[in-house]
Parts: structure tokens; sequence; C-alpha cells
């Protein structure tokens, strides 16, 4: 008979493992993460920061017990949950986030596995927890004795849990507990990079988070029992948000840790670009995520790189990392410049090649190497709702704080320069460097829109419509339309969505699961909108039986009318589709109409 065992774990202390955990733990796939640190080469900023997937695996499985458990759940989801949580990292590759940009920038070194390409540690995830452990036979037997399926059967549901994918709408809250707005996951490595690194990330009360927990039409929410738990329970979350926001600004947006993740990302592609059968790249690549550890990546580049990339290497090894000599971020970059970047950012190839441009044309310009590092936040929590009387609402519609969060994550853009000797900054003038920007940029977003729609655009577009459809001048003033509310944006586009020829443009998944249309991915992109500055969300309170909530109103900026004028002409067909739309719909659409001084407006 196996008998449980205890971990010591710094953050949470003594963690009881059953006997499936302990031989999952016991596998290959587990025993890799031991040797993949959590924040890739960051412990050369913040020497502390040499802790582990592995550990954050267990400290996931742990906290993950703590929201069953205060859930309410049954004895065999909280098992299933535990080892979601404790599986739910294992697809990640060397070197973590810092290695699986090269998926994303380089999309033909995907491997395809069971006819699936897969594109990012999540899928790699998946797989392996779906078609690994069945094969350990101990495993397979204790499952079968345990919880009386196959194996097979198990796992597969397991790995749908750890990466939240669950299908039936019944069990949603099993997902949401590991990979959901508030989780296990993030609720660890929040608490856990800030141990380690020495950041404070501002107070992560788990156990109020925790209780600040519970089952709503079987998805995971806030609430609270009263009006003070009920305040609580935001403040919970608010506590989450501030300290992601802190967690982007002060360690993965550090200047000398995008330094060192360039560095490694260079001298990676230099050595697969060095191998010529397509094949073997795609093997390499795939052996990234899931046999490769740390040390492994480091030989991979030593043995098979060119002088190059060796080079890049020693000074990693050595601590001669490249020096800053510019960093814009989003208080350095006017509006249209930001949202042109953030697009581009998220485009993997766009970015790949925005950055090796930009160094070509620095190069030549300044006669010096230099390294690019563009980065943005990404992940920003989309559906948190909590429990007000009974009533379900959206968190950003109860506090105005998390709202200015989430606002302030989509914000976040941090552009590099990086020079391997000591450079003379006063070569490099702002005005130079942001016209080649402007330039660069501008290209490489007609590039994308040559290879795909761009979805975020067509909300652009939308807002831009609206604008010239309703706007009219007055004498010295301009009077503009105050779109009232989010959810009938979600209805405009839910419309749009279902025209043939604007299906592509407005690509959005929406599900009723609130009691209307809602799409997770359209919420973000009105949100990076507003953080960009094209569009300005104006705060409403309302009474709505007796409960007083906030709404958010939404007016086109003259940034974002000129931006919008500025892609017009890539969607003249769309355009008038969209315009069409809105002339037969416009009585349904509920607006406000604001007059401002025009001279203001333009400011």
């Amino acid at each position: 008979m196996l008998s449980i065992v205890t971990v010591h774990d710094p953050l949470h202390g003594h963690i009881r493992i059953s006997p499936l955990e302990s031989m999952l733990i016991s596998t290959r796939e587990m025993q890799r993460l031991r040797r993949i640190q959590q924040l890739g080469l960051a412990d050369i900023v913040f020497p502390g920061a040499n802790h582990t997937r592995y550990e954050h695996s267990i400290g996931t499985m742990y906290v993950a017990d703590m929201i069953a458990h205060s859930l309410g759940l049954d004895k065999t989801d909280i098992q299933k949950v535990r080892i979601a949580a404790l599986l739910h990292d294992l697809g990640h590759s060397a070197f973590s986030h810092s290695v699986e940009a090269v998926l994303e920038r380089n999309p033909h070194y995907a491997p395809v596995i069971d006819g699936v390409r897969i594109i990012n540690h999540e899928m790699f995830t998946r797989y392996i927890i779906a078609n690994n452990f069945i094969h350990y036979e101990n495993i397979a037997k204790e499952v079968e004795n345990e919880f009386g399926i196959d194996a097979l059967v198990f796992f597969k549901e397991i790995s749908n849990i750890a990466t939240g994918h669950i299908d039936d709408n019944n069990k949603l809250y099993l997902a949401q507990i590991v990979s959901g707005d508030i989780d296990a996951d993030r609720i660890d490595f929040l608490m856990r990079d800030s141990y380690h690194t020495g950041v404070s990330l501002g107070l992560i009360d788990v156990e109020q988070i925790v209780s600040s927990l519970s089952l709503n039409n079987n998805r995971v929410v806030l609430g609270g029992s009263d009006n003070y738990n009920e305040d609580m329970s935001v403040a919970a979350a608010e506590s989450m948000l501030i300290a992601r926001s802190h967690h982007y600004s002060a360690i993965i947006h550090n200047p000398i840790t995008q330094s060192v993740r360039a560095m490694l990302l260079k001298a990676l592609e230099d050595t697969l670009d060095k191998i010529e059968d397509h094949s073997i790249i795609v093997l390499n690549v795939s052996e990234f995520f899931t046999i490769y550890n740390d040390g492994d990546m480091l030989n991979f580049i030593r043995h098979l790189g060119p002088p190059s990339a060796i080079d890049l290497l020693q000074r990693i090894r050595e601590g001669r990392i490249c020096h800053t000599m510019v960093r814009f971020n989003q208080k350095s970059l006017k509006p249209a410049l930001r949202m042109t970047l953030s697009t581009i950012a998220r485009y993997g190839i766009a970015k790949k090649m925005f950055e090796q441009e930009f160094i070509k044309r620095l190069t030549q310009v300044y006669n010096m190497p230099v390294l690019i590092d563009l980065s943005v936040a990404r992940g920003v929590p989309k559906s948190t709702r909590i429990i007000y009387r009974g009533d379900e609402h959206f968190l950003y519609d109860e506090s105005a704080l998390a709202n200015g969060l989430v606002r302030a994550i989509s914000r976040q853009i941090s552009l590099c320069i990086f020079s391997g000797t000591h450079p003379d900054n006063q070569k490099m003038t702002t005005e130079v460097l942001i016209s080649l920007i402007e330039e660069l940029s501008s290209d490489l977003l007609r590039f994308i829109r040559n290879e795909k729609y761009l979805n975020i655009e067509g909300i652009m577009l939308l807002f831009y419509c609206m604008h010239s459809l309703f706007s009219k001048k007055h004498d010295t003033k301009l009077i503009i339309p105050r779109i009232r509310n989010i959810t009938c944006l979600y209805q405009i586009v839910r419309h749009l969505t279902q025209l043939e020829h604007l299906k592509d443009l407005f690509d959005y998944r929406f599900h009723t699961r609130y009691g209307f249309a809602y799409s997770d991915s359209l919420f973000e992109h009105i949100q990076i909108l507003v953080a960009m500055g094209l569009v300005d969300e104006d705060l409403r309170y309302y009474d709505k039986k007796g409960h007083w909530s906030q709404r958010y109103e939404y007016v086109l900026t003259h940034d974002g009318m000129e931006y919008g004028k500025s892609i017009a002409g890539y969607y003249s067909r769309e355009m008038k589709q969209i315009t069409d739309h809105l002339i037969r719909h416009k009585h349904a659409i509920p607006r406000d109409m604001v007059s401002i001084p025009i001279s203001r407006y333009m400011k």
C-alpha cells in the first residue's frame, strides 16, 4: 500500500502528495521541470529568481486544492483538479517563454502531431498529458483502481482541465480553477515570483482570494454573503490585478531581462537557421517543449550554433549583457505608433521582421551591431464575474480600479535597443529613431494585412464608421456620438460576423453564458484600443434594483479618428458594408450626442 508523502514548500509549507501524484511526479515529464527555471534567465537581474517550473507546479496543485475544498467540490473532482494543476506546465519549453517565441516568430517550425499543428506550450501540455502517462503501467493501474475508468479517458479529461478546454459546460469550473482569470496558476506564480525576485507585487492574500470564490451556474465567480464580504471579494480581485500589472513592469519589462531574452532568442534562431534540414529543425523544436531542459538548450546552441550564437551564449554565461541604448514605452510613443507596434508585437512573424529590419537599418545608419526587443503585456483578465445581491456582474463594472488596471496592463509596451558595446547614446536621436520606427512599422502592417485580416482593425473601423456617420460640425463645435455601453458593441459585431464579406474581418467567437452575447477576444481588443488612446472610455453610474453599478461609454478620440482614416483605404469594401449596416440599424444603436469645441477635440 503506497503512503501519502509530504514536501516542504517555502511559500505554502507542508504539501501532502497522494500515491498517484507521487507516481506522476516521478515521471521523466515532471522531473524535466526541475531544470527549467520559471522566469528563464531573469536570475541575471534578480539573483534569487532560480525557482523552477517544478516547484511552481506543486505550489499550483496546493492552491488548486485550497480552491476546490473552499468551493465544496466532491472528492473525485478535487483529485482531478489537483492532478491537472500538478501537470499544467508540462508543455513549457526550456527557458519557458523566452524560447516559446520561436514558434510565434517561425510558424513553419511548428510540429504537426496527429494532424494538428502545435503552436504554443498549452497545446504541447494537452498532448503530453493525454498521451504520455497512459504508457506508465503503474500509473494506468492506479488510475483504474482509484477512479474506476480507463487511463486514456482519465488523462484526456485532465489535459482539458489543465489547459482550460472543458467542453462540458457543467464542468467548466474545474478548468477555471486551474486556468481562469483568478486561478491557482496565477496565484502561485505571482506569489512565487515576488518571493524569489524580492520584488513586492503588492499584497496577495491567498486565503482572502480563495474564500471569495464561489460557484454560480457551474462557473467560478467572486461573491460574498453581505455588503462587506462583497467589498472584500472585489478587493481580493483588485490585488491580483495590481500584482499582475507590477509583474510585467518590474520583472518582464525590466530592460536587462529584455536584453538577455533577446540575446538568447537571437542565439537560438541563428543556430536553427544554420541547420539545412527542415525536418531536423522541426524535430528539435518539438524536443525543446518535451525533452530539453535549460542545460540541454544551452548545449544545443553551443554545439550547433554559428560563431555569432556562441559569442552571445558566452556573453550570457559571463554576465556581459548587452547595454540598453534606448528604451521606448507607452508614455514615449504617440497613440497611433503605440497601436501599430502593439499590433505588430502580437503577430510573431511581423515582430521578427520588424526587429530584423530595424537592426539592419540601425546598423547601416550608426555602424554598430544592435539587438531589438519589442514586447507587450498579454493575458489580460477578460471574464471575471462577481455576485451582488444574487445577480452576476462583471468585476470591471463594479470596480473602477479593476477596469483601470486592465487598461494599464493592456497599455504596457516596451521597445528596447541593445548594443554589445558601450554606445554613444548621443548618436541616436529620438527623432531619427521614431521616424525609422514609424516608416518600418507602417510597412509591416501592410504586410500583415496582405497575409490575414486584423480583427482589431475591424473594431477600429467600426468606431470610425460610427463616428463618421453620426458626428456633425456646428460652428466651432463638434457633435460626436458616445456609444452607451459595451454590450451594444457586442451586438453590432455579432451581427457583422454573420455577413458573408465581413465574417473574416470580425472573426470573433461569442457565447451566451452570461445571458447575452459575449466574446473574450472582443473585450480584449476594445480594451487595447482604449489603452492605446484611440477610444475614450467614459464612466457612468446607474441604479439597477437599488444597486449602483457602473458602465462604460465609448467615444472615438481625435487620434482614433486619424488612425481610422489612415487604415480606411485598405478596407474600402468592408467600410461600405459596415456603414450600410449601421445606416440600416442606426435607430437601434444607443448613443448620446456630445458637443465639444473642435479645438479641444483636436488636442
